[in-house]
């Protein structure tokens, strides 16, 4: 049995203390394959985008652990962290986090930067990025400037500059119609189809959840239910 790319074993995750405790994660187990494409799936309070930021690395559970490539991940801290995190994982959230007065070239290239690339390599890798998202005549554009749908696919193209193993896609479609939406999910499936990224969908959309391998449901911090597609 090959060993899983990210693994939760127990995890609980808690806010506060006393009477103001709040238990967001209670008790999750999961296992996550290299190449997969797996959603988390769960209403608004539900616990998954809490159990994201523990798979990202973005926070410390309060219990359990998490297993990177079957490593104890919670075992990494400071810049051995960070290069980790800005190394495996690409993210694309549902608000775009760009800065507009920067340009869209400047925006992609940027986990290349924090990596302490090389101005021309990171240039040139952020082009080729911004190529793949059919972007590139965009590169000096403001960010601001873009469209919606063209947002999302430059925040893609910033995802992929440091060929990350894994994407994480938090609400991905969320502020897009339904139209531009297709599109910008038809990219995420086309890179986990094509280049072997997993892809890892936090959702409450059934539609864009039914589109991956695996669902995993979550309510009240509690996996409640897992089907793959051949179940479904």
């Amino acid at each position: 049995m090959p060993v899983p790319i990210l693994a939760a074993r127990d995890v609980t995750k808690s806010y506060g203390r006393g009477p103001g405790r709040f238990d967001a994660l209670k008790g999750v187990s999961l296992e996550i394959y290299e190449g997969e494409s797996v959603a988390i799936v769960g209403k608004s309070g539900s616990g998954k985008s809490t159990l994201m930021h523990l798979l990202a690395l973005l926070d410390r559970p309060s219990s359990g652990s998490i297993e990177l490539s079957g490593s104890d991940a919670l075992l990494l801290t400071g810049r051995t962290l960070n290069v980790t995190r800005n190394r495996t994982f690409g993210f694309v959230f549902q608000q775009f986090f760009l800065t507009g007065g920067a340009s869209v070239l400047e925006n992609v290239i940027l986990p290349l930067k924090i990596a302490g690339i090389g101005v021309r390599d990171r240039k040139r890798r952020g082009r080729a990025a911004l190529a793949q998202l059919e972007l590139e005549d965009k590169a000096t554009n403001k960010a601001s400037d873009l469209s919606g749908g063209q947002k999302q696919r430059a925040v893609i193209a910033r995802a992929l500059v440091n060929d990350p193993r894994i994407i994480f896609a938090d609400e991905p479609t969320g502020n897009l119609d339904s139209a531009t939406g297709a599109v910008v999910e038809d990219i995420l499936f086309g890179l986990n189809r094509d280049k072997g990224i997993t892809l890892i969908v936090v959702t409450h959309d059934a539609d864009l959840a039914a589109r991956c391998d695996r669902r995993i449901y979550i309510r009240d911090g509690l996996v409640v239910d897992s089907e793959s597609a051949v179940a479904a």
